[in-house]
């Protein structure tokens, strides 16, 4: 289960942060998860809630924010946002698009005292 490393990693950089803006606790952290970055909102959350206990964040809220994928149409010109995982392009059936969003997992908040 790779979501305990991603969750490590996220609280080794929040710990950063807050050394970094001299906070004694962080109280919410928010992230984006892409629908294809490969990770399990619930498995993150349960691992989070696992790994935040004796840490700077262990009385935060965890907020996240899943992000469906969003395309770019190279014959259309125009973005996308798709609701399955068919990567043509919904207005012109063309298959010359790429990626622009839904891929990543990101830090996107986090509100410190």
């Amino acid at each position: 289960m790779h979501e305990y490393s991603i969750v490590q990693a996220l609280l080794n950089q929040c710990e950063e942060h807050a050394k970094a803006n001299d906070a004694k606790k962080i109280t919410r952290i928010e992230v984006k998860i892409g629908v294809l970055s490969g990770v399990e909102p619930h498995l993150l959350e349960t691992a989070f809630n696992t790994f935040k206990e004796k840490t700077i964040c262990e009385t935060a809220d965890f907020v996240m924010q899943i992000q469906p994928v969003v395309i770019y149409c190279s014959e259309c010109e125009e973005e996308f946002v798709l609701s399955e995982h068919d990567y043509a392009c919904p207005k012109c059936g063309g298959n010359l698009v790429r990626i622009l969003d839904g891929e990543d997992m990101l830090l996107m908040r986090l509100e410190m005292e």
